[in-house]
């Protein structure tokens, strides 16, 4: 098995096999993000994939959950998916659940039918990372997808059949749009209806385009304090239908799980004693990416 460069994968992939599919991101303009600033995208030659599929079927017969990097795999086309598919499936006889990260575009580059053949294939989870809800924030920091490009997108995983991870970044608004940004990030969580819904805190990462906006004086990350407001408004107002909902990422002060709408109020609860110093904080020595 073969990796090119830094690996990454959500908190709840941790005991899946990853096989990187392709290498960067597509999109890779995001100005917060630096994953995959030091490669170039492509996809990696197919017979290595598989090569590597195979091995790790061999190795890891018992594996139940995959994870097809890098960063935006889901624009490989429908042919190549399919054929990483079945060679997944014939390599782990138990496998359960295979995931990517997918961008709005590359959901909605796709059609309707096509995702449904992925989705027949085997291909069941999305993780789909709009950041945040606010137009105005997400041509900011350069999403390259609006607030309804997400809604579409998520509602057409949906009608594949597939189950759809959203991920939202605390602080993308900076001071200036906090309130907006975390308003209309409730609304997406609304809109988007995720079966999965993950809360990230930004942080200013060294050689971004969001540093050198934050050194000029362009952008302003909240307090402490105002990133848990944040979290607080978009618990308190989102309404989806019934969402597993984590902010155990690294980057998180104040890890905490649940179910959306069932157990807001002790979510609330719990932020609410935060807010008051009554909880004490992940230290900034145990954060990371």
């Amino acid at each position: 098995m073969r990796y090119e460069g830094k690996l990454y994968r959500p908190p709840s992939e941790a005991r899946s096999y990853i096989v990187q599919a392709t290498i960067g991101c597509s999109h890779n303009l995001c100005t917060y993000c630096d994953m995959y600033r030091d490669k170039t995208f492509r996809e990696r030659d197919l017979t290595e994939v598989l090569e590597d599929v195979a091995e790790a079927g061999r190795r890891m017969p018992w594996t139940d959950r995959v994870f097809v990097a890098d960063g935006d795999a889901l624009i490989m086309d429908v042919l190549r998916w399919r054929t990483i598919l079945e060679s997944l499936r014939a390599a782990f006889p138990g496998l359960r659940r295979v995931s990517c990260y997918a961008t709005a575009q590359n959901v909605l580059e796709k059609s309707g039918q096509a995702l449904q053949e992925l989705r027949e294939a085997g291909l069941s989870l999305l993780y789909i990372g709009p950041e945040s809800g606010d137009d105005v924030t997400l041509r900011r920091i350069v999403k390259g997808a609006t607030f309804d490009d997400h809604a579409r997108a998520a509602d057409a995983a949906h009608t594949a059949g597939m189950e759809v991870s959203t991920i939202i970044l605390l602080g993308a608004g900076g001071v200036e749009r906090t309130q907006e940004h975390a308003a209309e990030t409730a609304r997406l969580i609304t809109a988007m209806d995720p079966e999965y819904l993950g809360a990230l805190t930004l942080t200013i990462i060294p050689g971004t385009p969001l540093e050198r906006m934050a050194e000029k004086g362009r952008f302003e990350l909240p307090s402490i304090h105002g990133l848990l407001r944040e979290l607080h408004t978009i618990v308190a107002d989102c309404s989806p239908t019934d969402v597993l909902f984590r902010t155990n990422h690294a980057s998180s002060y104040l890890p905490l799980a649940g179910r959306l709408p069932l157990d807001r109020d002790r979510i609330l609860g719990f932020i609410d004693r935060a807010l008051a110093g009554e909880i004490p904080l992940r230290p900034e020595y145990q954060r990371g990416l």
